[in-house]
């Protein structure tokens, strides 16, 4: 009988020493996932964490967007596709002085039909926002406050000055979402220059 209870007290104490070994490691793998997300989502992770009310559903959420996306073919555009949508905005921009309302309009377009292009999945705007914050964190902000004066300019609210910002941050997020694929023509001329010199 005196042998049966150190045997189960180093059971106990085994148990009691994985049961402590599981949760330190579980511990530092949350705090190294939750530094993962907040330095990959920037202030997205912190207003995740106001709109849903706590860390752990914000996480959940952002991993959510993480899958969505990774099952998306998100592709940057071809050079003559980035021509066209360059060439697009500029135009639009040209016509800002003229019609600042209207440009707004094309402008929210333009960067929509850029993500479509893209890849991006159209859902409704918070939804693409989501989507958007994924890999371009930097400016969801942007976006979310540019499409905001959108829906104030439809009820004739927005000044031309908060047109003039909807415009510049549009054009933010257009810039982000303008990653141009190299043509392999391109790359293949640039290899021969390299072995021709």
């Amino acid at each position: 009988m005196h042998m049966l209870y150190p045997q189960w007290a180093a059971l106990v104490g085994v148990a009691v020493l994985t049961l402590l070994g599981f949760v330190t490691w579980n511990f530092f793998r949350m705090q190294k996932q939750s530094r993962r997300l907040q330095q990959r989502f920037g202030p997205e992770y912190g207003r995740a964490v106001e709109k849903l009310g706590g860390r752990t559903k914000a996480e959940s959420e952002l991993k959510a967007r993480e899958k969505r996306i990774e099952r998306r073919n998100i592709a940057p555009l071809t050079p003559s596709d980035a021509a066209k949508f360059s060439q697009a905005w500029n135009a639009l921009q040209g016509r800002f002085v003229d019609n600042p309302k209207g440009v707004v309009v094309e402008a929210d377009q333009v960067v929509r039909e850029l993500m479509l292009k893209r890849g991006y999945p159209m859902g409704d705007f918070e939804r693409r926002a989501a989507d958007i914050s994924v890999d371009h964190p930097s400016v969801v902000d942007t976006y979310r406050a540019a499409q905001a004066v959108a829906i104030r300019a439809e009820r004739g609210e927005a000044d031309t000055e908060e047109l003039r910002t909807a415009v510049v941050h549009y054009r933010a997020l257009f810039d982000e979402l303008l990653e141009v694929r190299e043509d392999n023509r391109e790359v293949m001329a640039v290899g021969e220059m390299v072995v021709q010199s």
